[in-house]
């Protein structure tokens, strides 16, 4: 479980045994993390694997590599690195459980005085997920919706997420990696099942 509060940024390094695992470049503040431990990689709960010095290596499922975009970075892609919740954690952000639901397209930034402010494409099946000024995760970062329309949403970056983040990377055209708000989820799955 994870907040969606970016303090780390990681580096990519490239994929091993075709796109079987990844490398990623980490800074020393996690370095004292284990095998077997989890790690949110750009919103994506991965566990580490092996690793070497300042290299963590995590497996990448055949799912992984069609519902995020994990599957597609460039050598020296910035990632966003969040360690896992602790039940000392404040939770600044909201829950996160690093399971993404589907990608979607940045259509438009815009500058703002106060940051910027992102226009992303969704898939019809995640509409029922979100509501006015709820909670999604973009790449892991917690954000809430500014605007709601029927395929696309829009985000504000305060000048911090910016700073701390790879959203402040981002164009237009670019994958971002999409998790609706969990509590959400259960709340419309709930409903949808009940009997009349």
């Amino acid at each position: 479980m994870f907040t969606g509060i970016i303090h780390h940024l990681g580096r990519f390094k490239g994929y091993r045994r075709g796109k079987q695992e990844m490398a990623v470049e980490v800074p020393s503040d996690i370095y004292r993390m284990e095998i077997g431990e989890s790690l949110a990689v750009n919103g994506v709960c991965l566990t580490i694997s092996k690793r070497e010095k300042s290299i963590f290596y995590f497996n990448l499922s055949q799912e992984t590599l069609q519902k995020t975009t994990l599957g597609s970075l460039r050598p020296g892609a910035k990632l966003n690195l969040e360690q896992p919740l602790t039940l000392s954690s404040p939770l600044s952000g909201h829950l996160v459980t690093g399971h993404i639901d589907s990608t979607g397209r940045v259509l438009k930034i815009s500058e703002k005085r106060t940051g910027r402010r992102l226009a992303v494409s969704y898939p019809p099946e995640l509409g029922p997920y979100f509501i006015p000024k709820g909670s999604v995760a973009l790449n892991g970062v917690s954000l809430t919706l500014a605007e709601l329309g029927s395929a696309l949403f829009e985000v504000e970056l305060i000048p911090v997420t910016i700073e701390k983040s790879n959203l402040r990377d981002i164009k237009r055209g670019d994958l971002v990696n999409i998790e609706c708000d969990m509590i959400g989820k259960y709340v419309y799955n709930w409903i949808s099942k009940e009997k009349p």
